[in-house]
């Protein structure tokens, strides 16, 4: 048989590179491995650009695409002021948690009856004393009030130190003095009865326990808890000490004495180190740059006398201190200030507004830099990592949307990464994906998930954070969240733009490829949402990276119910939308005017549709299925006939690449060898163009229908093979292993192969050789088979190969030399490629045909040699 093109499915060993969108201006030449790996073959995948996502130009809490309705979903601009935080939620945790009341309080009315249970509280017997007792417990109620504020009156320390002592020595020693009072007049509203358990106040404290209180290392006053029926202890009891072994346990535990120790070492700090801070912060006159000064200092103090958290006693005190200064309209400050109350743990409505508060700082990009010097990221991240999911939802939603808003900025988004916040991202997408759509969070915890999945596909960019999306299982929560917010068109969309990044890498890829539902979703996204361009472009793009390197990706996806056809309608409906956009566009006059840089929203869907056709039809069961769609193949063809490729090059290219995948299946009811002429005309136009790629597309085209007869005879008649053989010279391996295989088709038959005489077709096939021989065994071996099917009827070597006969036979025997042919300054791998390729390709057919030209160059009887 006569040599024909060989043209076997290849089974894309590629290793998929990332290549540059740019060809080196200087020529290398290939080695054999590089030829094994470049789209050379007949079957070939494409590649696409990720489609491009522009940046928002306000940071908002949803996006401006986003389909939820601003009813019904939490607001990006809010007033916040002091009034939003709750001063109750600011007390320290109490060591125990009372039960409430069994009774509701009764309003007795006393009785004039002697007999009466109950005694009627009795006035001290003189004015003085009654004056003493008033301006004690006024004193007592009015600091109790404040929640220990500072008075407007004082003054720091280090100047006043000795007033302030003298005069909260003085109102202590009145406190006490009038203890006994207050538990007199207490005693004489409390019945006595056994099963009311009292907590009262020892009656005397000694002059040496006053001076411990002054020091602080008492600092508190002693309660005693009783639940005896007896009668209470006369006031007048000459012992200091209680004498009840509740006090005795309290006193002498090592735990408790501990506390103590503690408390009175609080007591100091606080007055010595944080109590002239918050002076400060009170001068609310002062300026912004000395307020941010006191705020540092007070976390630095905090930090340092542990007081950071919820067990801080005068926490409350510290608390709204900071709360009024929110009202001061500056973010610097604000900022200092969410820091230190975030760190001192609050919840309920108080974190709901701290979260609020920075989520305003982050909202404005120009607080970036400030933030980069702060550590507000690692409270944000603690208030993830330990708030309930279900209880603190909404602040959890917009301390959510503050890293969102940081992961647009590199240098917090690197230290997201560093700080582990991928890890802790997937495990709180792992919480909202076990809440269940009929749960009351379900529709709440969406706005969350918005947030979160925005965040995951800012931080995709990095390689640290691809390799732990990976390593912690990010394809099985996002494909688990995609399918149960089917319905939620913003959330698919950012999932959708997390896979769309990351399928671009192989490792993710081919674990996005493992993932068998993902093809299942994927179609039923497409299908829900066919009209939604944004998401059917990144769908297809994925699915264009899964068949490009899974051949088991093409074979399942293939198999899925109703793939094709959900295909062959997204086709139909972005070619309609792209047929009106041109026809709007010629109404408008926009023919002389220059063409869009890059193909429209339409456009670039079918283009990457277009990909994943090609793809899939690199698998032999599935190609050969979709040569027999006529849908497809039409679809495809009428892409050539309205498109040009100075208009339309990647879409025009593409199509012709599928067209060509689809022309290599000789299968019976092809649609392609139906309308292989109309195929053959209409590539005329692009064959006949400046664009090289699409000539060397139309070309690969036609090296696959020139096995028909019919288009043999198209090529002579539209003179196509002259076109063919000027192509040799155009010093382009591709474009010559393409045209050279035209060529070779054409020799085929005995009637059309004095045709390559024309036009030095045969100078030109030996001028290929010597230059791409040594690199290109492939090309080597397809021009060998050509003069070889050429030659078949020879009688004179001269006649045939003219004057490039003794050129011809120095080349030849030079390449079939092993040691002058092949690089052994190679590495091993290389070597062994190069020489399989060689004596595979080249060495068979090029000895033959050594030997036919020799045996006829000194014009011996002619010996038949059976043609191949």
């Amino acid at each position: 048989a006569l040599l024909c093109r060989g043209m076997q499915a290849s089974k894309n060993k590629n290793t998929d590179k990332a290549e540059p969108f740019y060809r080196l201006s200087v020529p290398k030449q290939k080695t054999s491995s590089e030829i094994i790996n470049e789209a050379r073959n007949v079957l070939r995948t494409l590649r696409t650009r990720r489609p491009f996502t522009p940046t928002e130009d306000q940071r908002k809490l949803f996006g401006s695409g986003s389909t939820r309705a601003p009813q019904n979903r939490p607001p990006s601009v809010f007033s916040l002021h002091a009034s939003s935080f709750d001063l109750a939620e600011s007390r320290p945790v109490s060591g125990v948690r009372l039960s409430p009341l069994d009774h509701k309080p009764v309003l007795v009315t006393f009785a004039k009856d002697e007999d009466s249970s109950i005694s009627l509280p009795k006035p001290p017997a003189d004015a003085a004393e009654v004056r003493k007792v008033s301006s004690a417990r006024a004193r007592l109620f009015r600091r109790n009030s404040q929640g220990n504020f500072l008075s407007a009156k004082m003054v720091s320390s280090d100047q006043n130190e000795e007033k302030l002592d003298s005069e909260e020595a003085a109102m202590m020693s009145n406190l006490c003095r009038s203890n006994d009072n207050c538990l007199a007049e207490q005693r004489s509203y409390t019945p006595f009865n056994d099963e009311n358990r009292q907590i009262i106040c020892n009656e005397r404290i000694s002059r040496s326990e006053r001076e411990d209180f002054l020091k602080g290392t008492a600092g508190k006053f002693l309660f005693q808890l009783r639940g005896e029926s007896d009668q209470i202890k006369k006031a007048g009891r000459s012992s200091s000490w209680p004498r009840s072994t509740g006090w005795k346990r309290r006193v002498t535990g090592l735990e408790d004495e501990t506390r103590m120790n503690e408390s009175e070492e609080e007591e100091i700090f606080w007055h010595i180190k944080i109590l002239p801070i918050l002076h400060e912060l009170e001068k609310v006159e002062d300026n912004i740059e000395n307020l941010c000064l006191a705020c540092t200092k007070l976390y630095q103090a905090l930090n340092e006398g542990n007081m950071l958290g919820k067990r801080f006693k005068r926490r409350s005190v510290l608390l709204k201190t900071l709360y009024k200064l929110v009202d001061i309209d500056s973010d610097p400050l604000c900022l200092k200030l969410a820091k230190i109350i975030l760190a001192m743990k609050v919840d309920g409505k108080n974190l709901l507004s701290v979260c609020k508060l920075a989520f305003k700082i982050c909202r404005n990009e120009k607080n970036d830099y400030i933030i980069q010097n702060d550590r507000l990221l690692d409270c944000l991240l603690e208030v993830l990592r330990a708030e309930d999911l279900q209880k603190s939802n909404e602040a959890l939603l917009y301390c959510m949307g503050a890293i969102k808003f940081m992961s647009g900025n590199a240098v917090l988004l690197n230290e997201m990464v560093n700080k582990g916040a991928v890890e802790m991202l997937l495990q709180l997408m792992k919480q909202i994906n076990n809440i269940k759509e009929n749960d009351t969070y379900f529709s709440n915890l969406g706005h969350l998930l918005v947030q979160l999945t925005a965040t995951l596909r800012n931080l995709a960019d990095l390689p640290p954070a691809r390799r732990q999306l990976l390593c912690n299982g990010a394809v099985s929560e996002l494909c688990v969240a995609l399918e149960q917010r089917m319905n939620a068109k913003d959330v698919c969309t950012y999932i959708v733009r997390i896979f769309s990044k990351l399928s671009s890498y192989n490792d993710f890829c081919a674990a996005l490829a493992d993932c068998s539902r993902c093809y299942i979703l994927f179609l039923a996204l497409l299908n829900k949402h066919q009209k939604q361009q944004d998401l059917v472009i990144r769908i297809i793009f994925i699915l264009g990276n899964l068949t490009a390197r899974n051949n088991q990706a093409r074979e399942q996806f293939f198999k899925e119910k109703g793939s094709v056809n959900t295909l062959i309608s997204l086709f139909q409906t972005y070619r309609e939308l792209d047929l009106n956009a041109q026809k709007w566009y010629h109404e408008r006059g926009g023919e002389g005017k220059k063409r869009p840089k890059h193909p429209s929203e339409a456009e670039d869907v079918l283009i990457k549709l277009i990909r994943v056709l090609a793809n899939l039809s690199i698998h032999p069961s599935v190609g050969a299925a979709l040569a027999a769609a006529h849908r497809v193949v039409e679809l495809l063809v009428t892409v050539l006939e309205y498109k040009s490729v100075d208009d339309s090059e990647e879409l025009v290219i593409s199509a012709a690449t599928a067209i060509n995948n689809l022309s290599y299946y000789k299968v019976k009811s092809s649609a392609v060898q139906d309308k292989k002429l109309h195929i053959a005309e209409i590539l005329l136009k692009l064959l006949m163009s400046n664009n090289m790629d699409g000539v060397v597309e139309a070309v690969r085209v036609f090296g696959n229908l020139s096995q028909y007869h019919e288009i043999c005879d198209f090529i002579i008649q539209k003179k196509i093979y002259k076109f063919m053989i000027a192509l040799l010279d155009a010093k382009n391996q591709d474009v010559c292993f393409s045209a050279c295989g035209v060529l070779l088709n054409l020799t085929v038959d005995k009637n059309k192969r004095a045709l390559l005489m024309e036009e030095g077709g045969i100078g030109k096939l030996v001028d290929c050789l010597r230059d791409f021989g040594p690199a290109d065994w492939q090309l080597a071996g397809l021009i060998c088979k050509t003069l070889w099917n050429y030659s078949e009827n020879i009688t004179s070597a001269a006649s045939y190969f003219g004057e490039d006969t003794d050129t011809l036979l120095v080349l030849l025997t030079s390449l079939l030399d092993e040691e002058l042919a092949l690089d052994y300054s190679l590495d091993r791998d290389l070597r062994d490629n190069n020489k399989l390729y060689w004596e595979r390709e080249f060495k068979p057919v090029a000895e033959k045909l050594l030997d036919r030209i020799q045996s006829h160059h000194s014009l011996l009887p002619t010996v038949t040699i059976t043609p191949f």
